[in-house]
């Protein structure tokens, strides 16, 4: 009868300790409003510059789909704010997107917006 007790005992704490591991991965994950308060709008390019991104977090793209589309590009596409070959077109105007470790471009439908007034995000998850 005792070793029944002892291995229940044993189960319960194994238990508690898988809860408290999945919770602390839980509450690692983070979301943000790209942008904050102004959304994904001009001059975004440095919301990003004071952040640090963690695997797993979640970024909300807010804006109005009758004037832009969010654009993930790659690499080599970002800086000329080129449209052709996108990774993924958001259109929502309200997109909720997960990301992973590495670095990730996105920029602005509107070329001349991504191109001259900075609404183009680089985001570098670790």
């Amino acid at each position: 009868m005792g070793e029944t007790r002892g291995n229940s005992a044993m189960i319960a704490i194994m238990l508690l300790f898988c809860m408290f591991v999945f919770h602390s991965e839980i509450a690692d994950a983070e979301t943000y409003l790209v942008g904050d308060a102004a959304g994904w709008s001009l001059h975004v390019s440095t919301w990003s510059n004071d952040k640090h991104f963690k695997d797993g977090y979640e970024f909300v793209f807010k804006y109005d789909p009758k004037v832009y589309k969010v654009v993930k590009v790659k690499p080599e596409d970002f800086g000329a704010c080129n449209l052709d070959g996108p990774i993924a077109v958001y259109t929502s105007g309200n997109d909720t997107i997960t990301l992973h470790t590495g670095l990730h471009f996105f920029i602005s439908s509107n070329r001349d917006d991504c191109y001259r007034h900075g609404m183009s995000l680089p985001l570098q998850i670790s």
